[in-house]
């Protein structure tokens, strides 16, 4: 049996996509500029993590017709 998603489920996917890359852009815009360096590593960590969480949607809304 095939699983997809449904309408709402893809656009709140989309938007959760959106959200995520505005955060990514502010947050390396934001690191860039911050003087105190505990506080550039918690940015640097932060954008490393949104881009796993980026690409794990993209993959997602890319895969949603193979799931079984």
């Amino acid at each position: 049996m095939v699983k997809h998603l449904a309408l709402h489920e893809t656009l709140d996917l989309h938007e959760l996509l959106a959200f995520k890359n505005l955060c990514l852009t502010k947050t390396t815009t934001m690191s860039k500029l911050a003087e105190d360096e505990e506080l550039r590593t918690i940015m640097e960590a932060d954008a490393a993590a949104g881009i796993q969480h980026i690409q794990q949607i993209q993959k997602f809304l890319t895969n949603r017709g193979d799931m079984v």
